[in-house]
């Protein structure tokens, strides 16, 4: 009888064991590899004062994040990414296709419209520092997340529609090349995001038609889910 509960013992402590080192190993090899999915609201900063937004300006983006620990618990690292993105920033300003360019000016108070926007399509790539207190078992934890992202515009296009007509087209005046800081912070799942972009929304010596100029600065407010 001795022998068959020292028998059962080292059979328990050898599965105890293996567990441990089993947990040991996933610990030592775990990533925080995320998809992303993120919905904002997009504002539009230093306007001249006759230029406003109006009805509800949202952006979508979507992507991928590597995860690189730097430390042995695997709670700080760096991620890249790679996303796609697409912004919409409804405003009162009409963009006008004409053979020497691009006209802008603000609408007249009696202009009657149903909505005017400019929508921006992206390839964007995240990279940050990240900070997290989960382990190899826990995927509840808190997360802060900080650092830039990079993008490139691949079509935007500005459009109005009226009671009467469409007008739709292809606009070359944005700065293409986007950069901006960024910061994700929450818990699990729901997470806030902002964005703040570092260069203007149009290139350079843009103007309205009263030459005033269009340097828009553009910021992103809202919320970002991570899955796994």
């Amino acid at each position: 009888m001795f022998r068959t509960f020292q028998l059962i013992f080292a059979c328990l402590l050898s599965t105890a064991l293996f567990a441990q080192d089993s947990l040991t190993i996933k610990q030592s090899k775990y990533l925080e590899d995320q998809f992303y999915i993120g919905l904002t609201y997009n504002l539009l900063l230093n306007k001249p004062e006759t230029v406003t937004q109006q009805n509800l300006s949202y952006g979508l983006q979507a992507g991928f994040i590597k995860d690189i620990p730097l430390n042995k618990e695997r709670n700080f690292g760096v991620g890249i990414g790679l996303g796609y993105a697409v912004n919409s920033y409804y405003n009162n300003i009409q963009a006008i296709e004409t053979d020497n360019g691009i006209t802008y000016r603000v609408f007249d108070e009696n202009f009657s419209y149903k909505r005017n926007k400019i929508e921006t399509h992206l390839i964007e790539m995240p990279l940050e520092i990240r900070w997290r207190n989960s382990t190899a078992t826990e995927h509840r934890f808190w997360r802060i997340y900080t650092g830039f992202k990079l993008g490139y515009i691949v079509g935007t296009r500005s459009k109005l529609v009226t009671e009467g007509y469409k007008d739709s087209f292809y606009n070359r005046d944005t700065e293409n090349f986007r950069y901006g800081l960024v910061l994700n912070v929450g818990y699990n799942t729901f997470n806030f995001h902002l964005y703040y972009s570092l260069n203007d929304f149009f290139e350079e010596n843009t103007t309205l038609d009263t030459g005033e100029t269009l340097s828009l600065t553009p910021m992103s407010i809202g919320i970002i889910f991570y899955i796994l």
